[in-house]
Formats: C-alpha cells, sequence, structure tokens
C-alpha cells in the first residue's frame, strides 16, 4: 500500500493586497495611480486621464506583493 503524502496547507492570501494589486499573465504586478481621491478640482483633465491607468509596482516591492498573493 503506497503512503499518503503529507498534506501542505494553503497560503492565505493577503486580503489588502488582493484588493490593490494584480499580477498580469507575463508575472508583472500592476497597480493603480494615486492621488485621485480627494482635491480633485484643482488637478487638470490631462492629469486625471493619466492616473486613469494602471502602472507597474517597483521591481524593489514586486517580490512582497507577489509573496501576499499566492494564488494570481
Amino acid at each position: 500500500m503506497a503512503k499518503a503524502k503529507p498534506k501542505v496547507r494553503k497560503l492565505k492570501t493577503h486580503r489588502g493586497a488582493a484588493k490593490r494589486f494584480r499580477v498580469t499573465s507575463t508575472g508583472k504586478v500592476m497597480r493603480a495611480h494615486s492621488g485621485k481621491r480627494h482635491l480633485l478640482g484643482t488637478k487638470a483633465p490631462g492629469r486625471m486621464r493619466k492616473l486613469r491607468k494602471s502602472i507597474q509596482v517597483s521591481p524593489a516591492d514586486a517580490a512582497n506583493v507577489k509573496r501576499m498573493i499566492p494564488y494570481a
């Protein structure tokens, strides 16, 4: 009779990170721009358009974010 493998625990996803970041199919970690919550009347329309798009997380922080989102 074959020995049963010991069960490996599932990793928990950091829910705050899961709401803020997403991982692309190529493995890049993307985030939203900051600065869109308040004082919006003083910001130029062109600036607001640029803030709409997502941006890549800094490579220095990407490893930590990927650890928080293990199944992304």
